[in-house]
């Protein structure tokens, strides 16, 4: 993706980002298949960090998205427009690479912006070179995610065993509320600890 320099910050073009999710029975397995049918792992296991903010529920109400993350060392800010769910996940994704996610988020509180759900995973990310498969290993299972182009998408689930019924077009927060509902648990946020506690 092409972008442009602001005092050091990069910030990516405007892009639709077009993706599905889906449950993973055998983690070990998918990586095997992932490296059967040409894709490299390019980004090794990572702790992920994500913290979403709203001013009183107005972008939930939109059903868009204002998102701190860090990955590994990496901090990034995004927004994402409200998702066009068919088949697959569509919405607009703008995101840069910020240096310090904590003064970010001072300055968020500071406007008015206050966290609403903070959510967690270890992820890895693979490629073909053409689009991308992430696995998440998430306090409530393990998911992954597939990205790119829609014809790309369904012949790599195709690949993978993934039939057109397990596609998942829903967000991590809404997995996590429906999950905390059918589980009866007490967590408010998904995170590993949160979950655990809630019990």
């Amino acid at each position: 993706m092409s972008g442009f320099n602001f005092g050091g910050s990069r910030l990516s073009a405007m892009a639709n980002e077009v993706e599905l999710k889906f449950a993973i029975g055998d983690l070990e397995g998918l990586r095997r298949r992932l490296a059967e049918i040409g894709f490299k792992e390019i980004t090794p296991r990572t702790h992920e960090l994500n913290t979403l903010y709203d001013h009183l529920g107005r972008l939930r109400s939109r059903g868009e998205v204002l998102r701190i993350r860090k990955y590994g060392r990496t901090w990034k800010v995004t927004h994402k427009s409200k998702g066009a769910a068919a088949k697959h996940k569509t919405r607009t994704e703008l995101e840069t690479e910020i240096q310090d996610g904590e003064t970010l988020d001072h300055i968020f509180r500071a406007i008015g912006y206050e966290p609403r759900f903070v959510y967690e995973k270890f992820r890895s990310e693979w490629s073909d070179g053409t689009g991308h498969v992430v696995l998440d290993e998430t306090p409530i299972g393990n998911l992954g995610e597939i990205e790119g182009a829609p014809g790309w998408i369904d012949r790599i689930a195709a690949n993978l065993g993934i039939k057109e019924g397990d596609y998942i077009t829903k967000s991590y927060a809404e997995l996590f509320f429906e999950w905390a509902k059918n589980n009866r648990s007490k967590a408010k946020n998904m995170t590993f600890e949160e979950v655990k506690r809630g019990q």
